[in-house]
């Protein structure tokens, strides 16, 4: 039997060995390290290099995906292992769909309690998360009537663009819902959670972009604040910092990603344009503030500008289009015939948006805009459009 290896660190023989010449074998920092090796004449010791070294249970190590772990979490893999038949056979069920057998299993689960209708397979997904994923919408309807644990299923729904799933959950949520705690896919330990706390419905369904689900949630009272400014120095900003700064960049980063969804701006504001420009100037700023997330700032802003331009290019008449570049949120409306000031036009020169898709539109903005932008003090230059028209435009307007 042998005994551990002793390590000795000497800072003082240094000297000597420097004065006999030889080269030390120490580490850099003026220490030497020497190492005595076991004998084997000493007697034994009861210590066993083979033994699992002591850990405590109460900290936490990190697994090869990354997640926090405990030696008392049951994880989906270990969760599987031990289901009972029943409840393999219930999975089973409301994966292939057959609504009649999974009836008769939870309502005999109501009365005798044999299965767990909680139960998760493998990939940690619940009897609920399954009807989801098969977007059966009646299995949704029968698990939520036998009082399946919703817990984060509204996301999972709105993430595969399940709307008539959304609906039923919501209207369960608003039944279960009771003023002051958190509601069922807030409740969830971050550790488990699919989604991190930051993502609400309305943020993952802008995300997606779908029109109705958006609408829906808006219907019902959703909202989505403006985030915090970059140099926010609240409690709140400053607590979400010091705990983990990139999980608040990104925080901001979800938050403006939903801000800039086409379907959101259409459906939230009165002015989609003026939102859409002031947007795309706040993430050209972000861009500057916040390198590491630059590329994913611009291509934001990219967005939001594609989204303007795209309503420009839906004007279906010259007298639309003089009442857009001529929009004043704070004057009286445009009348045809008036002086125009092409308020519209001045703010979206400001602000930098360059894009004008339709060569159509650009033609008409120069057939009655013509001279007056000179007075605008403006540098301009000439685009040659469509079988030699020309149109005067500021320098940083840009024909795509």
């Amino acid at each position: 039997m042998s005994t551990w290896c002793t390590i000795k660190e000497s800072a003082g023989e240094d000297e000597e060995e420097e004065r006999r010449g030889s080269v030390p074998r120490g580490l850099p920092g003026g220490t030497d390290t020497y190492i005595d090796m076991p004998r084997s004449d000493l007697p034994s010791t009861n210590t066993n290099l083979l033994e699992k070294p002591m850990v405590d249970k109460k900290v936490k190590r990190h697994s090869i995906h990354g997640m926090m772990e405990e030696e008392n979490v049951i994880r989906p893999h270990q969760e599987m292992a031990q289901l009972s038949l029943d409840e393999k056979k219930f999975l089973l069920a409301v994966e292939r769909g057959d609504v009649a057998s999974t009836r008769r299993m939870l309502q005999r689960a109501q009365e005798t309690d044999y299965i767990n209708i909680n139960c998760v397979d493998p990939l940690g997904r619940s009897a609920l998360l399954m009807a989801i994923d098969n977007e059966n919408l009646e299995m949704v309807e029968l698990l939520i009537e036998h009082k399946v644990e919703t817990k984060d299923a509204l996301l999972h729904a709105i993430s595969e663009e399940f709307v008539e799933a959304v609906e039923v959950l919501l209207d369960h949520e608003e039944t279960i819902h009771k003023p002051e705690e958190p509601h069922s896919w807030e409740a969830l330990p971050p550790d488990t959670a699919t989604f991190t706390p930051d993502i609400t419905p309305l943020i993952l369904s802008a995300h997606r972009d779908n029109y109705e689900i958006i609408k829906i949630l808006l219907d019902r009272g959703a909202t989505l604040p403006m985030p915090h400014d970059v140099r926010c120095g609240c409690d709140e900003c400053v607590t979400s910092r010091m705990e983990d700064s990139l999980r608040h960049s990104r925080s901001r980063i979800n938050a403006y990603r939903a801000l800039a969804s086409p379907s959101l701006i259409a459906l939230s504001s009165k002015d989609p344009i003026l939102t859409a420009f002031e947007l795309s100037w706040e993430l050209r700023r972000l861009s500057f503030m916040e390198h590491e997330f630059k590329t994913e700032y611009q291509e934001l802003r990219k967005q939001c500008q594609d989204f303007a331009t795209a309503l420009l290019d839906h004007t279906r008449s010259s007298y639309e289009l003089e009442v857009l570049l001529n929009h004043d949120p704070t004057g009286p409306a445009f009348e045809h015939g008036e002086r125009m000031h092409l308020n519209r036009l001045k703010l979206a020169i400001k602000l930098r948006q360059k894009k004008v898709k339709d060569k159509e539109v650009l033609i008409e903005i120069s057939s009655f805009v013509g001279d007056d932008v000179t007075s605008y003090k403006m540098h301009n230059f000439v685009i040659r459009v469509n079988r030699g028209y020309y149109a005067k435009l500021h320098k940083n307007y840009l024909l795509v």
